[in-house]
């Protein structure tokens, strides 16, 4: 599936990409998962946002995937990959594949060899795993969906 990447600050999102974006979260976090907590967390400023739109035919665009992306010592003292959604209506094309890809591509670019720590729901362990990242700690409870601390080392 074919993607077209948009890397912006908080400051460079236009309004309606930054809408897409929580709109997106919403519609996976909260209403999907059943998961009643605050989204907007207070870090979005401080991240980098990766968003991969796609074009339909009739020139829609939607939001398929998206994630947001911290440099080393801003959320934790590695990097960190999070917020790591694909719509649902994207599911089972790669557009997951593609953004964890895309992803750690752009903090090799801005943090190059950085450890990219990241906080994965427990059902998404392999997917990661296929990735480079390795489990780290004890499973826990975030939200009402168990977790656990995943680390990709440094290159």
């Amino acid at each position: 599936m074919a993607l077209t990447w948009q890397w912006s600050s908080f400051g460079e999102l236009a309004p309606d990409e930054l809408y897409a974006a929580l709109q997106l979260r919403q519609i996976v976090f909260v209403i999907e998962q059943q998961c009643s907590f605050l989204d907007p967390d207070g870090r979005d400023d401080k991240a980098w946002h990766l968003l991969g739109w796609r074009r339909e035919d009739d020139g829609s665009r939607w939001l398929a995937a998206y994630a947001r992306v911290f440099q080393p010592g801003v959320k934790y003292p590695p990097a960190s990959i999070g917020r790591v959604v694909t719509h649902p209506r994207f599911r089972r094309t790669g557009a997951g594949r593609a953004l964890m890809a895309e992803a750690m591509r752009r903090l090799e670019e801005i943090a190059p060899g950085a450890e990219i720590r990241i906080e994965a729901q427990l059902y998404l362990v392999k997917f990661y795993e296929s990735f480079g990242f390795h489990r780290v700690g004890e499973e826990y409870l975030e939200d009402g969906i168990i977790h656990v601390d995943m680390i990709r080392a440094a290159s």
